[in-house]
């Protein structure tokens, strides 16, 4: 058994979500959010890179000490799957592993809105699953695969840096492809894939020009491409999309925005009143003509507005989303005020008032 299973075995007996290793500090579990050291001794270099050492491959062990980082999947001896990162920084090396649920969470289960699966049965165009890292993007697009899997006879081709969920075909036939061990680039498995007859093809991120270039190329070609971007709203996502691409094509990814993309779906993860759980907020955009329009004439400022009025096609802004958790008791306040836009909406809910922004007085008070 490798050393650093008796960590991951602790993590998942505290239901931790990730585990941290790092030079200098002791060993860390993310607990609902929040980083927390467990009792041990302050990680040296050497001992921690030996422990990463049992776990690598002779192929990653080259690529490492070629200066890479490296992303794969883990299957620890006791149990549980994960998804690591190892890298180097000033002090030595570093992993997280997060842990990877061996069932597969269904929409419901997430409590995802129904508009989900109506995303999910367009036979073409885009989904774009977006938000930071850590914010349950590979979760929700894991279920909605399961979706697919159990609703449609479908040829389903993943490409995912690394696998997290296994799925097993059941209605669908999935084909899962992993970087740097199955194919070289995202590109080029969009590329491979639309030769291997594919009606879904979920890429694990649209991550530079010819990735996007491609995944737009099977988006128009009669395709579903689900994919994630990291922004933080449908917004941020149009415009990165835009700008991701040469000036010259400009237009004409304005225009496969308004026709081909069918809703971009932003998440936050935000504790549950009890603190001992997370719960996901999305901000919901479906494309709509008004909306397509907006960015056909550079006007995506005022798609938000869009958002608010949409409720009836399944649209929400993320702070009417985080606004109906306060109110279903689902959401804490004090969490989900971090993630709001228009903070004084939210406000008059804040218990913690150490969460609040400090106002200090300008000028100087007379002694009079």
């Amino acid at each position: 058994m490798a050393r650093i299973d008796a960590f991951l075995k602790l993590g998942l007996a505290q239901g931790c979500s990730d585990v941290h290793l790092a030079v200098g500090v002791p060993p860390m579990l993310r607990m609902h959010g929040d980083l927390m050291p467990i009792k041990f001794r302050e990680l040296g270099d050497t001992e921690l890179e030996s422990y990463i050492s049992e776990i690598l491959t002779p192929a990653m062990k080259d690529r490492f000490v070629g200066g890479r980082d490296l992303d794969f999947s883990y299957v620890s001896e006791e149990g549980g799957r994960f998804r690591v990162n190892v890298f180097r920084k000033d002090t030595g090396v570093g992993a997280v592993f997060r842990f990877i649920p061996e069932e597969i969470p269904t929409l419901e289960s997430l409590g995802m809105p129904p508009v989900l699966k109506q995303l999910c049965d367009h036979h073409q165009g885009m989904v774009l699953v977006t938000g930071s890292t850590g914010t349950g993007k590979s979760t929700t697009l894991a279920a909605m695969i399961d979706y697919l899997n159990r609703s449609r006879s479908a040829n389903i081709i993943s490409l995912e840096d690394p696998i997290e969920f296994v799925h097993v075909s059941d209605r669908s036939q999935i084909i899962q492809r992993e970087l740097h061990t199955h194919l070289h680039s995202f590109a080029d498995g969009i590329r491979a894939a639309l030769r291997e007859d594919p009606d879904v093809i979920l890429v694990g991120e649209l991550r530079d020009a010819e990735t996007i270039s491609m995944a737009m190329t099977a988006a128009e070609t009669g395709h579903l491409v689900l994919g994630t971007l990291h922004t933080t709203g449908a917004v941020k996502t149009i415009d990165r999309f835009i700008d991701a691409l040469p000036g010259d094509m400009r237009e004409q990814t304005k225009s496969f925005l308004a026709q081909s993309l069918n809703a971009v779906i932003t998440q936050n993860l935000v504790k549950t009143p009890d603190g001992r759980g997370r719960t996901a907020a999305l901000e919901i955009m479906i494309m709509t003509r008004a909306i397509g329009k907006l960015i056909m004439t550079d006007q995506t400022h005022q798609i938000p507005a869009q958002l608010q009025t949409g409720k009836d096609l399944g649209m929400q802004t993320m702070d009417q989303a985080l606004m109906d958790g306060i109110q279903a008791k689902t959401m804490d306040p004090d969490d989900a005020f971090r993630y709001a836009s228009d903070k004084n909406l939210f406000q008059k809910f804040v218990t913690d008032t150490s969460v609040l922004p400090k106002f200090e007085l300008s000028g100087k008070l007379g002694s009079g």
